[in-house]
Order: C-alpha cells, then sequence, then structure tokens
C-alpha cells in the first residue's frame, strides 16, 4: 500500500512540476510587442505589390522552377509557423530568387520576398537559408517598413513610394545601398537596431516552431561576418546591430524555445537546389548589376529587365528569311532569323521577335542552353522535359520522343502543347536535346502559337540544323 500511495506521490509531484514548468518556459520566450503603426493593412499589400513590380523589372529573377518551387516550399512552411498573433491574412507571402552572388536577402510590406542565389549557395544546410527567410518573414509580420515611416511624419504623402524596404536585408551594409541605387524611384529606410532585433528574436520563434534549429540563423552571421571580413563587420549599416551581437542575442533565445531534437538540416530539396546553382554561371554581384542597369546595356546584364520590358502583341512578325550568327562563347553557333532579339538569362538564351516577349515569357521564337546532369541522355531528356512541364503547368506532352541529330550529335526531338495563359491560345512547344562532351544536357527549345505553327517550323528547323558545338 505504501508503495501505491508513493507512486502516486512522485506521479503527482512530475505532474504539478510539469505544469509550474511548462508555463515558465512558454513565458520565458521573449514577448514582441507590435510597433506602433499610422498605416493599414491594405497600406502594407498596396506597397509590396508596386516594389514588387519595380524589383522585377531591375532585378534578375532567376528563372529556374526546380530552385523557385523548393524556395516557395521553405517560405509556406515558414509562414504557417508563425504565432497567431503575428499573422495577417490579407498578407500576400511569396517568394523568388535573385540571381545575385551577394549573401543578402530582403522582403517588402505586405509579403513579397527575394533571396539572393548566393545566400542559398553560402548556407551549409537548409536551417541558415530558411533563418534568413524568417528573419525577412518576422519583418513583414511586424510590419515594420509602415512602422518605420510612421515615425516620419514627412512621409505621409509618400505613401506609394515607400517602396523597398531594404535596411531590413539580413545583410545590409553596400549591397543595401546598391538595392536602394537600383531603384531609384522608390523609398529607402533603414530598420532601427529595435527593429533588427526583433526580427532576429521572431525569426528564431518561427524557425523553432517550424522545425529548424534557431542556431542555424546564429551560425548565418558568423558566415557574414568572414564574407566581411571579420574585423570590416562594424561598416554594415549602422542601424544593424553587429553581427557578433545578434550571433549571442539569438543562441539566448534558443534557450529558451522548443527546439526539435531532430531539427532539420541538410535536405533532398537543399542539396538539389545548391547542385543546380553552382552549375551554373557564374551570378553577378548587385554592384555588377547596378552598373549594368545604369548603363541599360544588354551585356552587363540588363537583357532580363529588357525582355520583361516587352509588351506582347497580336500581331508578331514572322520570322525574317534572313539570318545572322550568334556565337556563345566559342563553344556554340547558331544562325537565327534577323528581326528576333537576344536575350541572355542564366544559363540560357532566349530569342524572340518584337510582340512575343514580356515579364512572363515568350510567346513566339526559342532558347537554348545547358543543364547539368550525370545521367545518359535519355534520362536527362526526360527530366528536363518534366521540369518544363512542372514549371508550365498548362502543357502536355503529346508527343513521344523521336530520334535526330544536333551538329553530328545523337538527340531527341519532343512536342509538348497547350492554352497559353498569355495568348488564350494553342501553343506548340518543341523540345530538342543532345549532350556536350562533359555529359551535361543542351536543350533548345521552340515555342510558336498552333495556328501560325506553318509560318515557323521552317525557321526552327533552319536553327537547329545551323547549331555547331565544340563543347
Amino acid at each position: 500500500m505504501r508503495r501505491y500511495n508513493l507512486g502516486k506521490s512522485i506521479a503527482a509531484l512530475s505532474l504539478v512540476w510539469v505544469m509550474i514548468m511548462m508555463p515558465i518556459a512558454a513565458l520565458g520566450q521573449t514577448k514582441i510587442d507590435m510597433p506602433k503603426n499610422k498605416y493599414k493593412i491594405s497600406d502594407d499589400v498596396k506597397i509590396g505589390r508596386e516594389a514588387s513590380a519595380k524589383v522585377e523589372q531591375q532585378f534578375p529573377i532567376l528563372q529556374d522552377a526546380v530552385v523557385t518551387n523548393y524556395i516557395q516550399g521553405v517560405g509556406r512552411r515558414l509562414v504557417a509557423a508563425m504565432p497567431p498573433q503575428y499573422q495577417q491574412p490579407a498578407f500576400e507571402y511569396n517568394f523568388k530568387v535573385v540571381n545575385a552572388r551577394d549573401i543578402n536577402a530582403f522582403a517588402l510590406p505586405g509579403g513579397p520576398m527575394y533571396v539572393n542565389r548566393g545566400m542559398i549557395e553560402a548556407a551549409k544546410n537548409e536551417g541558415e537559408m530558411a533563418g534568413v527567410m524568417a528573419h525577412e518573414i518576422a519583418h513583414v509580420a511586424l510590419r515594420h517598413g509602415t512602422a518605420q515611416a510612421s515615425r516620419q511624419s514627412s512621409l505621409g504623402s509618400q505613401l506609394g513610394t515607400i517602396g523597398l524596404i531594404l535596411g531590413g536585408a539580413i545583410l545590409g551594409g553596400q549591397a543595401g545601398a546598391q538595392l536602394g541605387a537600383i531603384a531609384a524611384t522608390a523609398w529607402q529606410t533603414k530598420y532601427s537596431r529595435k527593429f533588427e532585433s526583433q526580427s532576429d528574436i521572431l525569426g528564431a520563434q518561427i524557425m523553432a516552431r517550424a522545425g529548424y534549429d534557431p542556431i542555424d540563423l546564429a551560425n548565418m552571421f558568423r558566415t557574414i561576418e568572414k564574407q566581411s571580413g571579420g574585423s570590416r563587420a562594424p561598416e554594415f549599416l549602422s542601424s544593424h546591430p553587429n553581427p557578433k551581437n545578434r550571433y549571442e542575442a539569438i543562441n539566448r533565445e534558443a534557450q529558451l524555445l522548443r527546439v526539435s531534437p531532430e531539427p532539420i538540416k541538410v535536405t533532398r530539396g537543399f542539396s538539389n537546389a545548391q547542385s543546380r546553382l553552382r552549375a551554373m554561371p557564374r551570378a553577378r554581384t548587385m554592384s555588377e548589376i547596378e552598373k549594368g542597369t545604369r548603363t541599360g546595356g544588354q551585356n552587363q546584364g540588363g537583357s532580363n529587365t529588357q525582355m520583361s520590358r516587352g509588351r506582347y502583341s497580336r500581331t508578331v512578325q514572322f520570322p525574317s528569311s534572313r539570318t545572322r550568327v550568334y556565337r556563345g562563347g566559342n563553344w556554340v553557333r547558331v544562325n537565327v532569323p534577323n528581326n528576333w532579339r537576344e536575350f541572355p538569362q542564366n544559363n540560357e538564351i532566349w530569342f524572340s521577335p518584337s510582340g512575343a516577349y514580356g515579364n512572363q515569357g515568350i510567346t513566339h521564337g526559342a532558347l537554348m542552353g545547358v543543364k547539368q546532369t550525370r545521367t545518359n541522355l535519355e534520362a536527362a531528356t526526360e527530366d528536363y522535359v518534366k521540369e518544363i512541364l512542372q514549371g508550365n503547368n498548362y502543357l502536355r506532352q503529346t508527343r513521344g520522343y523521336a530520334r535526330t541529330s544536333i551538329s553530328g550529335r545523337r538527340a531527341y526531338a519532343t512536342q509538348l502543347a497547350g492554352r497559353s495563359p498569355i495568348t488564350r491560345q494553342t501553343e506548340v512547344v518543341t523540345v530538342y536535346t543532345t549532350q556536350l562532351r562533359n555529359g551535361n544536357l543542351f536543350y533548345v527549345v521552340a515555342v510558336v502559337p498552333q495556328n501560325q505553327a506553318s509560318r515557323y517550323n521552317n525557321a526552327f528547323r533552319n536553327m537547329v540544323r545551323s547549331i555547331r558545338l565544340n563543347a
């Protein structure tokens, strides 16, 4: 009987202990108060929409469906893990990758977020990358952009141009300054140290709730510090806390949180994304992007901007019978119609006539590029076609794989079709593939509305026949 009572007593004491300690742990988590804000939620959304349109006109947004879908998936996981008191149903969170090598990320009021390719490549695991994203989500959730503007009464008449809230970028410093220089029409601000610290703490809390270890966010500051030369860290924006202090503060907060004993670290998606990015040509720095935008030079990186500024037309010129030679370094040469413009993008080159290109891609024309692969031609071709279908869900494969040749090499061709969301007409997409000497996949994709295919097919065939590969 005593043994039974003793057991009951121990169990009761244990339960009381748990009941006492759990609230303490919850209360120990740092409480973050929403800053004062004179603007409406709808103002944040409006500002974010307007600023994101400017961002995507001026920055090279990575056109890789696999990497973009992966980043969006991580972003959705973090947003879903946000504490309820900070959730705003009206906010439109979305995530895109900027093809820039700087370790950085920035978010706009209302939800749009942009993650630099360099940050993804520099992260040691998904947790470090997710930590940067969680920090930026926290800026949005706490409405730091319009809260900062609320402190400056002179900005009351400038609501529509608040624009890029770049001081909240995880790195800040020179990269933030360059971003501001590019978007000269947008209002640029620096978040206060208090706002930065709030986003570090809320970011850590979001990470823990999403299954990550907040220490990974802290470790990212070590990476930033090394990238900045260690002793040069104080040159960050003066409003940013020192990386060392941020590292220590996040570690302290992590001790108060319930962190999974097996947090998310290196995932298949993360490894795949890093592998794809590292196989691409070198990304430009923000400084190089800025110079290209100011000069408007296509060869300096303005091509993505120029393409997005295009306007779609119902009347598009047929391919010219005259051609010109395009050379990609000393490894590829191709003849293209003389009335097609060229748009270098990442590891691809796009060709399209006036009226057939814009911010949603091309309606008439062709593109060619290289994709890293470790498989044979058949498997690599199937994988690439799947990627096209995933990134363009209106398309369906309508033909099997036919054998052909490109530059004297064994090649495949297949056809896709579907109702274009741009032209509202059936679109025909023909995909050609072969392999380079290093095993990577070389591809050509031809695009045209079905009712104009007969006027374009000769141009496409002549283009493919003219390709000469030296790699």
